[in-house]
């Protein structure tokens, strides 16, 4: 079947969108909290990334310089200086190891995901071939977890670690899923606390385990905070795997459903969607491609059902979900930061 025109996609992703506010300036501001802090990380990656294998570090300098938001080590040194950590580094250190473990699962996903691209530009396991990718991925864990034992807290190690572990039953139980059409909302959400909002967690969590106004409650309730801003930051790039461009978000739209994964936009369209429609889909899943069904077809269904406004509407739920463990926290800079976080995540394009 032959795919759509542009205009009519294009036609049918411009009403799919849905206003957001942006926030641009004000979580600009928020990044300026901890401008010189993340400076230090970057060093600190840079540090981190040198090898004798000029292999390990040609893979390291092209992946950190392909960008990203550093949204992990950010809420970290915020979490830290909510709790009165300015001085020292220890900050900074634990903010490279939880960007070494999430840098870790992008490379190691690439190669189960067959990706071509990430960020805009060739996938590292398209240009080193996938036994160096998972070699190179392999390397970003333990290294990781070399820099957490030479900080010495066996609290922190022991988040990390569960951590890690979490992430990859995730991924397991994800694998298992795929092209399962019968994947309900609930499934997905476990997959995508384990997956992802685990991570976000223990960036928020761990300086509650070395800062001075530091606790055992507050470990908890940033733990909160970050398991619930991260499945609402999985539910929007979900989302704008329906709404936003190639050149937007750095890969093919349409990517996630190419790779027989089901998101939440389709997921919570399906329930009522008709027999014919949910054959469609089950065909994309199967083929991994849009050939004997076009992507205006699959966009069609979700619009139909209103699977993004759907899926927004859920994570603006956890995003302000995730407000409510912070309210016990004195107001300062970094909790308003925090708290901000929030609701930016959710009006990102990318």
């Amino acid at each position: 079947m032959r795919a759509a025109p542009c205009r009519a996609r294009c036609k049918i992703r411009s009403r799919m969108k849905i206003a957001a506010r942006p926030r641009e300036e004000e979580l600009r501001r928020s990044y300026d909290l901890i401008a010189p802090k993340l400076a230090e990380v970057e060093r600190e990656l840079i540090r981190l990334c040198d090898s004798p294998v000029a292999t390990i570090s040609k893979i390291g300098d092209y992946l950190r310089s392909g960008g990203g938001k550093r949204i992990r080590p950010a809420l970290l040194l915020l979490s830290a200086k909510l709790l009165g950590y300015d001085k020292g580094t220890t900050d900074v250190r634990y903010a490279a190891v939880v960007e070494f473990i999430h840098a870790a699962t992008l490379v190691h996903d690439d190669i189960i995901d067959e990706a071509k691209l990430r960020r805009g530009r060739e996938s590292v396991n398209s240009l080193w071939g996938n036994n160096l990718t998972v070699l190179f991925g392999d390397y970003l864990y333990t290294k990781s977890m070399g820099v957490a034992l030479e900080e010495g807290d066996l609290t922190i190690l022991k988040i990390l670690s569960q951590t890690t572990l979490a992430m990859i039953e995730g991924e397991i139980i994800g694998l298992e899923r795929e092209g399962d059409v019968d994947l309900d909302a609930e499934g997905a959400l476990a997959i995508v606390r384990r997956k992802t909002a685990e991570l976000f967690s223990a960036a928020c969590r761990i300086p509650a385990h070395f800062a001075p106004e530091g606790s055992d409650a507050a470990s908890e309730r940033l733990a909160l905070y970050g398991r619930r801003l991260g499945v609402s930051f999985q539910l929007i790039d979900d989302l704008l795997d329906y709404t936003a461009r190639e050149s937007v978000v750095g890969k093919p739209v349409l990517s996630d459903l190419r790779e027989g994964k089901l998101t939440m936009p389709l997921i919570l369209s399906l329930p009522e969607a008709t027999a014919a429609e949910r054959a469609k889909v089950a065909r994309v899943l199967k083929e991994r491609k849009f050939d004997s069904v076009s992507p205006f077809e699959i966009l069609a269904i979700v619009e139909r059902y209103q699977g993004v406004a759907r899926t927004r509407a859920l994570a603006l739920e956890n995003a302000r979900a995730a407000r409510e463990p912070l309210s016990t926290f004195p107001d300062c800079e970094a909790k308003a930061a925090l708290m901000l976080a929030a609701e930016g995540l959710v009006e990102r394009a990318s």
